[in-house]
């Protein structure tokens, strides 16, 4: 295989999971690389919605958006897994990115998905529910315990890539959604994740912030990185401008092996 894989997973629903995989698609398109992009979320099929609704804009508007070559499982009928397994080499071949991105719950599809990360990243909230999905920590003290059923299921994966492939996963768990204004919760969670990521090996990133244009664009399929194409820069307000920045940031994020 010669693409490289970025996996966006997290078993917690409403982590922005397709939002993140949405701008990692068209970032990297904007970069000059060649993008497939594969949704295994069949119940919600989130990044398959905003894929067509790009679509429907870019018809609409008369507009020549970027996208990627794209598959989702809608349609997909018998051995998912093993239409998997020949899909990934397959695209892999082709481009030079392939993103897919996964379900916010824990079954055999979504573990396998996993497994073919070179990258694997994982959205969180910026709070202490969230972090839960990574490891459980105690009431009084508020230290980390033991890590959870998901961040054990990554290292399985790590080690069925490293079986099959040789290969090694690179795990970036991104802060999504962070407030500033909660000073004493930001500065718990930078403690906690700090300790968990050498306990269990993962990079922390800075990630998308609690801004209302990241649901707003899901009805055009656009995102951040569109809106330059099509307003300039004197079009942006400052905090589109902010967020094409934490954007951008996710891209260079994802270290090219």
């Amino acid at each position: 295989m010669s693409a490289h894989v970025v996996v966006v997973g997290n078993e917690k629903g409403g982590s922005g999971k397709s939002t993140v995989a949405m701008h990692l698609i068209v970032g990297f398109l904007k970069t000059g690389q060649s993008v497939a992009s594969i949704d295994l979320d069949l119940r919600q099929a989130t990044l398959s919605r905003c894929m067509g609704n790009r679509r429907v804009h870019e018809l609409a508007q008369g507009l020549d958006l970027p996208m990627p070559e794209y598959v989702g499982f809608d349609t997909v009928e018998g051995d998912e897994e093993g239409w998997l397994k020949e899909l990934v080499p397959r695209l892999a071949a082709d481009f030079d990115v392939l993103v897919i991105d996964t379900p916010g719950s824990d079954n055999s599809l979504n573990r396998l998905g996993h497994s073919f990360a070179d990258t694997l990243i994982t959205p969180l909230n910026d709070n202490l529910i969230d972090l839960d999905v990574l490891a459980r920590v105690e009431n009084e003290s508020v230290k980390i315990i033991s890590p959870s059923h998901y961040a054990e299921m990554v290292w399985e994966q790590k080690k069925a890539k490293a079986i099959r492939d040789g290969g090694s996963i690179d795990w970036i768990v991104v802060r999504n959604r962070l407030n500033s204004l909660d000073a004493r919760n930001k500065c718990r969670m930078e403690r906690l994740l700090r300790d968990l990521s050498s306990r269990i090996g993962f990079r922390i990133v800075s990630g998308l912030g609690e801004r209302v244009v990241y649901r707003e664009l899901f009805l055009s399929g656009l995102t951040l990185m569109d809106l330059q194409a099509i307003a300039g820069d004197e079009g942006l307000t400052l905090s589109q401008v902010k967020a094409r920045q934490e954007v951008r940031n996710l891209v260079e994020a994802v270290r090219w092996r």
